[in-house]
């Protein structure tokens, strides 16, 4: 081992994060690469060129075994397990449901029911949840998805910042300060800063996304316009929600994208326009593509019971295995080519169910098991994912693998809603560490069956896991060498001379940069150790300093890159990069300048 001078540990320590940086920006190699990269060279720099004082290969990769690291992987399964279950599809069924009453009412419950959810979970799956709802919404409203993508990833990211586990970049600011102080936040310590720069940052999309955000048409746009409709059938169980529903003009209203051909009661068959209204045991024949079939299955559990048992499918409540939908085509040749479903015993034979027929020559009005099938028609399939997968080799179906995705399996929908709440209010009250609680609530999620083991994995993400592995590694690095005292030396020695007012506002600028270039977990860890020696030096309270690192290192408003559900909307919205820094730049200075003008009152500076 030869050791550098303090001095030159520190510049050798600058480089290489310098160097990470800049391949972070250019996208040259994948996120985990890079990650990992950083942390070699820094394990090999410190082993070669290293004092007894310097860091080891342990202290580096300490970032792995981090309470906040640990605690934001599980937050991670447990927003898959309330993704998976579909258990906010209530809430969204309701407002759906409101839309024709009062479109701008309903637009702005969409909003606030996203901004609540984002409080408290991770923010990625609820803008998953939410982008549909959003498509829906503006092909509803005669309006283009443009308008509502970028806004929905914006207050999902406003959301995160009023709450300790609203963003993972709360939980590792939190963990350095821990580390490194005797403070820590608690649940509740950023909620008022972070509501008053919300509702701020609101106003200014309410006011500035029509002016601002581009009319594009989306893939949405062409997706409605072409859908092809399937023949279906629904059954109405005793506790069915369209037990007594009557039609309007003739239409059932609460089907709203199903077009109801015919209704079977008993022997009678009755055509449109429909007179009656709905009875137990009545049987629906339905048109519909594929994406309102899959959102009846997903809505209510009792659609999922009255579309399965016309089938024999009995899906059992405590398997682990994922339910999937999928299509597949009648091969020329087939032995099913002139026999109907009853007929072919299809359940039987293949493990799954067919939820509808396409047959793009005619329109059919009869009941979808009487239908003799030819070659080329389309098959709607349910069932369990192993099932499907056997279909593979099956020569009288043609399988559409690129088709299948999973459903959400709404009947554990409730009990992930309770260890949800519960997981929060043991955190929220202090009952137990954050990190036990989120464990215990992703582990909850497993054990209900919300989600299996293979999903709950699926969630790590781990370009994440990397990042915020490499970004601990390199604060711990400027830490240890002086690397974090110089800069915020030199922070305090620029801007102290006009207060610490001015002082807080230059950090958070800096870090409001930062963030949109590489990530925000990733400039929350570099600057937090500079933040507090900056509050060492100047006697701020270091609240008030990691503070100003959360909330700016939430800014990642300007660059699609910059957090992931800015991503997630970029092809939904059809966005170029430009699009976010016309909208996203002015919104980070209006919170900026608010910030600054307001931190005296949140810290009695």
């Amino acid at each position: 081992m030869m050791a550098l001078p303090e001095i030159w540990q520190m510049w050798s320590v600058f480089g290489i994060v310098a160097v990470g940086v800049y391949f972070y920006v250019r996208e040259s190699f994948t996120i985990e690469a890079i990650s990992v990269g950083i942390i070699l060279a820094l394990m090999i720099f410190f082993h070669v060129f290293g004092s007894e004082q310097s860091m080891d290969s342990g202290q580096l990769l300490s970032g792995f075994a981090a309470p906040a690291l640990v605690t934001i992987m599980a937050l991670l399964v447990v927003g898959q397990g309330m993704f998976q279950t579909g258990a906010l599809e209530g809430p969204i069924v309701y407002i759906n449901n409101s839309l024709d009453k009062s479109p701008r009412l309903t637009l702005l419950m969409v909003f606030i029911v996203a901004f609540a959810v984002s409080m408290f979970m991770n923010n990625t799956p609820v803008v998953v949840m939410f982008i549909p709802i959003m498509a829906a919404m503006a092909t509803r409203l005669r309006k283009l998805a443009s308008r509502y993508m970028m806004p929905l990833s914006f207050v999902s990211i406003l959301a995160g910042m009023t709450t300790l586990i609203g963003s993972s970049t709360n939980l590792l600011v939190n963990d350095v300060l821990v580390r490194t102080t005797e403070f820590e936040l608690s649940f509740f310590s950023q909620l008022i800063p972070g509501m008053t720069l919300a509702v701020i940052g609101a106003a200014y999309i309410i006011f500035f996304a029509p002016i601002l955000l581009p009319e594009r048409e989306g893939l949405e746009t062409e997706m409605n316009a072409t859908g092809h409709q399937y023949i279906a059938q629904i059954r109405v169980t005793p506790n069915h929600p369209l037990v007594g529903a009557r039609p309007i003009a003739g239409l059932f209203p609460t089907l709203r994208d199903v077009t109801v051909r015919m209704v079977q009661r008993g022997e009678r068959s009755m055509l449109p326009p429909f007179e009656d209204a709905l009875e137990p045991e009545d049987i629906l024949i339905v048109a519909a593509t594929r994406n309102s079939l899959s959102k009846l299955l997903s809505s209510q559990p009792e659609y999922l019971r009255g579309m399965l048992t016309i089938g024999g499918f009995e899906a059992d409540s405590d398997a682990a295995e994922p339910l999937v939908i999928s299509e597949a085509v009648i091969a020329p040749g087939s032995r099913m080519i002139g026999r109907n479903i009853e007929q072919i015993g299809f359940r039987r034979q293949t493990g799954t169910l067919v939820l509808g027929v396409q047959r793009r020559s005619r329109m059919i009005r009869k009941r979808m098991l009487d239908i003799r099938l030819e070659a080329g028609d389309v098959l709607l399939l349910f069932g369990y994912d192993s099932d499907m997968l056997q279909l593979r080799n099956n020569r009288d179906l043609l399988l559409l693998d690129w088709s299948m995705v999973e459903l959400q399996d709404i009947r554990k929908s409730f009990l992930a809603r309770i260890i949800f709440v519960g997981t929060i209010l043991a955190a929220a009250t202090s009952i137990l560490p954050i990190e036990i609680a989120a464990l215990g609530g992703a582990l909850g999620m497993i054990a209900a069956g919300c989600l299996n083991i293979r999903q709950a994995v699926r969630a790590l993400d781990m370009r994440i896991f990397l990042l915020i592995g490499a970004a601990f590694a390199m604060g711990l690095s400027l830490e240890q060498t002086g690397g974090a005292a110089y800069i915020g030396e030199s922070i305090v020695t620029a801007f102290k001379p006009f207060g610490n007012q001015i002082l807080i506002g230059a950090v958070f600028i800096v870090i409001a940069f930062f963030t949109n270039i590489i990530s925000n977990s990733a400039a929350a860890l570099l600057f937090s150790p500079i933040a507090l020696e900056i509050s060492a030096q100047t006697g701020i309270d270091p609240i008030a300093m990691v503070l100003t690192v959360i909330f700016a290192a939430n800014c990642c408003f300007a660059t699609p890159i910059a957090y992931q559900t800015n991503l997630l909307v970029l092809g939904p919205g059809h966005y170029k990069f430009n699009d976010f820094i016309r909208f996203g730049g002015p919104l980070i200075l209006l919170l900026w300048i608010s910030y600054t003008l307001l931190a005296p009152i949140f810290f009695q500076l």
